[in-house]
C-alpha cells in the first residue's frame, strides 16, 4: 500500500472548456476541503445578478466556506442591461479583492469563478491575472474557473482541466434546471 505524505505545496488549478462542469468542480474541491475543516473564499467575477443554489448551499458550509458575488451578471447576454464600464469596473474591484484575500493568510483556497471568462471580455487585463498567480502563497490553492482559458494562464497552472461538451440537454430544447444548472 502507498503512503500519502501531506504536502504544504499550493496548486494553481484551472477549470475551463466549453462543456459544463467548471464552477461544479470547483464546489465539489470545495466541499471536499470543507471537510477536512480547510477555510475556502469564492469570488465569483460574473454571476451577480442570478440566484443560484450554490449561495444557499454555501451558507451550510458557513464555517469554513465564503462567497461573494461580484460581477453585475453576464456580460452582453441573458438580460444584460449594465453598461461594459460597469462590468470593468465590478471585475477590477473584484480581482483587487482577490489579491486581498489571497494575500490575507485567512484561506487554504481561493476560488477565484469566471475569471477566465472575465480576462476573456477584456474586464481584466492578462497581466493582472498572472501577476496574481505568481504572488500566491506558497501554501494556498488557487482555482480559476471558466471558458477560454488564456494560454498564459495554463502555462502558469499546475493542473488544468479541460471540461468538453459531447451533448446537451438544451439541444432537445430542455431549459437550464434549478439545482443542476444553477
Amino acid at each position: 500500500m502507498t503512503e500519502y505524505t501531506q504536502q504544504s505545496k499550493g496548486l494553481v488549478i484551472v477549470y475551463t472548456g466549453d462543456g459544463k462542469g467548471k464552477t461544479t468542480s470547483a464546489l465539489g474541491m470545495c466541499i471536499r476541503a470543507a471537510g477536512y475543516k480547510k477555510k475556502i473564499k469564492i469570488i465569483q467575477f460574473i454571476k451577480g445578478t442570478w440566484h443560484y443554489g450554490e449561495l444557499d448551499g454555501i451558507k451550510l458550509l458557513s464555517e469554513y466556506v465564503e462567497l461573494e458575488q461580484m460581477g453585475k451578471g453576464f456580460v452582453g447576454i441573458i438580460d444584460d442591461k449594465e453598461d461594459i464600464s460597469t462590468h470593468i469596473r465590478a471585475a477590477q474591484v473584484a480581482l483587487g479583492r482577490a489579491r486581498e484575500e489571497m494575500l490575507s493568510g485567512k484561506y487554504d483556497i481561493l476560488i477565484l469563478d469566471e475569471l477566465n471568462v472575465a480576462l476573456k471580455l477584456n474586464l481584466v487585463k492578462l497581466e493582472e491575472v498572472i501577476d496574481l498567480i505568481r504572488s500566491k502563497p506558497e501554501k494556498l490553492h488557487l482555482v480559476i474557473t471558466g471558458r477560454n482559458a488564456h494560454e498564459q494562464v495554463i502555462e502558469a497552472a499546475d493542473l488544468v482541466t479541460e471540461m468538453r461538451e459531447i451533448k446537451h440537454p438544451f439541444q432537445k430544447g430542455i431549459l437550464a434546471q434549478r439545482g443542476i444548472d444553477f
